[in-house]
């Protein structure tokens, strides 16, 4: 059932997308915000209190909702999983920010692309030359397509073997979103977020996303260049401070053949209202590199091969789902 439930989420939302500021969004938000506010009071002991209520409270209570479902319906637990999912799951909640800069870039306005580059991410963009504001793209828009589909995909499918349904999809979602959310002071509350949270926020979700990230880079070098993202990917991704987001450009610069790496543009303001999107508010200096990969300088030909190496990945694990579905089926 996992199969059809990924499926059938994954095509509602190329036909339905959800827009980008939209209620659940600014529910979830607004219970990351009221979490923090009430149980977090400073003590390194309440930061996993507010974790724990923040990111497993919901991922739980959904999970539940699911097996009380499944015990009466199957197909209320699968229309259960797509709705889940369609919130969680999907291209769409990144990619109209890609468009919209490819695009701006085809027709030669290239201050327009750095605006909204700076919109997407929150940094300042003005000075960068083309072939930066083009890595850029390509390693922002590398990292969305793995947080909102691939890293979503494996812990929903890992969690939904055991019976949780959902659960997996919205751990891990809620999980990155507060290692972001947590990491800037908000302009609701006027106050810093408490260190201790962020450093646990961030430390916790580097862990959830330790296996899909490498399976993100290994499905990239299946469908790319295979010999040259391995060889990346051993040789470059401790360049990046993260080691699961370096795993993941650096299989992806030897897959399509691109340069990326180098050092992030300056922050706009360390003070970004983050409260609003779940899409929103990523540290600018999570993909700073203290060094570049090899391969050609990005060109916007590379876009269309990135894109390309997504949807490719994407193909090669509903496959590999649907073979696992079968097996199972038959046994």
């Amino acid at each position: 059932m996992s199969f059809f439930a990924v499926l059938f989420a994954l095509l509602i939302e190329q036909l339905k997308p959800l827009p980008n500021r939209n209620p659940i969004h600014h529910s979830l938000t607004r219970w990351v915000l009221w979490t923090g506010r009430n149980f977090d009071a400073g003590a390194p002991s309440h930061s996993k209190v507010v974790w724990a209520i923040t990111v497993l409270g919901p991922a739980l209570a959904l999970g539940l909702v699911y097996v009380l479902l499944n015990r009466y319906s199957t197909v209320l637990a699968l229309v259960w999983d797509v709705a889940v999912l369609y919130t969680t799951l999907g291209f769409r909640q990144f990619s109209h920010h890609f468009t919209a800069i490819r695009d701006a870039l085809d027709n030669g306005r290239e201050d327009r692309a750095r605006e909204l580059l700076a919109e997407w991410r929150h940094v300042d963009a003005s000075e960068l030359p083309r072939a930066e504001l083009l890595r850029h793209v390509i390693e922002h828009s590398l990292l969305a397509a793995h947080r909102h589909v691939f890293g979503v995909f494996f812990w929903f499918v890992a969690l939904s073997t055991l019976g949780l349904g959902p659960m997996g999809a919205v751990l891990y979602r809620m999980a990155e979103f507060t290692s972001r959310y947590w990491a800037y002071k908000s302009h609701v509350t006027g106050a810093p977020t408490h260190d201790g949270l962020m450093n646990l926020s961030q430390k916790l979700f580097s862990w959830l996303d330790h296996v899909p990230a490498r399976l993100t880079a290994f499905g990239f070098a299946v469908v790319g260049n295979f010999e040259e993202a391995v060889e990346a990917w051993r040789r470059h991704a401790k360049l990046w401070i993260s080691s699961n987001e370096g795993t993941i450009l650096a299989a992806a610069s030897g897959a399509v053949g691109v340069r990326l790496g180098g050092k992030a543009p300056p922050a706009a303001s360390e003070t970004l209202d983050v409260s609003r999107t779940l899409s929103g508010g990523d540290d600018p200096d999570t993909t700073s590199s203290a060094g570049s990969t090899s391969g050609v300088p990005p060109q916007m030909a590379h876009l269309r091969s990135v894109v390309a190496l997504i949807w490719r990945s994407v193909v090669l694990w509903m496959l590999l789902l649907a073979l696992l579905s079968l097996a199972n089926l038959i046994g």
